[in-house]
């Protein structure tokens, strides 16, 4: 059986601190049936002096062009992208060396659209972080995940492979999406492929850099509706109504937790909307009473 040629697409700004090691990590995979495209978007900082050292290397290409942000950035590298599967990695990452590997059998089947992995955390210098995703929407599915996707987006956008031909049929990256892009992409997907992950910490996540995006809680409840809504409006009946409802409710719950401590009034108005798409959550109780206990 022939093995697919793998393009790995790495985008880059201003992450020349952590580039030699997301650079490196790739190249020393197990499984070196791939291409790495390597996209600098306008990088202000030493960015081409880091990837000229790896130019000599017949897998890596180079595209260098001006600020165009993560996620047009990100298609003209899979629009260049000459292989079968595109991973993704985000330049101050690392992967385990046989990722690749572990992941590239998975697409045995023609059904599989993605697969994807665990993930573990480090900070800053690279130290490895004693802590995980929480939570039952957060556990790793296989199969048709869409009623799941609606919950949590549990797939780890660095940790991902993905078979070109979703692409052709669903479109890439929205760039009219500032926060969750690869959550459009995965329900997109999840219309008529199936996921599978590998059962391991393939992927090393780096965190609290200077530079990380922070997170903008209006923008990303404004991306995290519009996506929602969308989605369903263009696939109606995809789920059931009751998924829907308990996922909406879901959805208020953890608003409601994240403004707290920011507007204890718009907390207690999602916890209150939580409720009203579905009674028996019980989260939403257990934020009410902290409200009201200020806890």
């Amino acid at each position: 059986m022939k093995q697919p040629k793998v393009s790995v697409i790495v985008t880059c700004y201003n992450y020349a601190t952590y580039l030699e090691g997301c650079l490196a990590s790739i190249l020393n995979q197990t499984y070196q049936d791939f291409e790495l495209v390597i996209i600098n978007d306008g990088s202000t900082d030493n960015t081409d002096e880091v990837i000229s050292r790896f130019l000599d290397n017949d897998k890596v290409r180079y595209i260098n062009q001006k600020n165009t942000g993560q996620a047009i950035a990100t298609n003209n590298g899979i629009a260049a992208a000459a292989g079968e599967l595109i991973a993704f990695l985000d330049a101050d990452d690392l992967w385990e060396p046989t990722k690749l590997e572990k992941q590239v059998r998975l697409f045995n089947r023609d059904s599989i659209g993605v697969v994807y992995s665990r993930i573990r955390f480090m900070d800053a210098e690279g130290c490895t972080l004693d802590m995980q995703l929480e939570g039952k929407y957060y556990t790793p599915r296989s199969g048709r995940v869409t009623d799941a996707l609606l919950f949590e987006n549990f797939i780890p956008y660095s940790s991902t492979v993905v078979r070109k031909e979703c692409f052709d049929k669903f479109g890439m990256f929205n760039p009219e999406y500032k926060n969750g892009l690869d959550w459009d992409l995965w329900l997109r997907i999840s219309r008529e492929y199936e996921f599978d992950f590998v059962d391991e910490y393939l992927l090393i996540y780096r965190i609290g850099h200077p530079g990380q995006l922070t997170s903008n809680v209006e923008r990303s409840v404004r991306c995290a509706d519009l996506i929602f809504d969308r989605f369903l409006e263009e696939n109606p009946g995809i789920v059931p109504d009751s998924v829907v409802r308990k996922a909406m409710a879901y959805s208020y719950c953890r608003r409601g937790n994240q403004f707290r401590k920011i507007d204890r009034k718009r907390s207690n108005g999602f916890f209150l909307n939580a409720l009203a798409k579905n009674p028996a959550e019980i989260g939403a109780y257990v934020g009410l009473v902290k409200n009201f206990l200020n806890m």
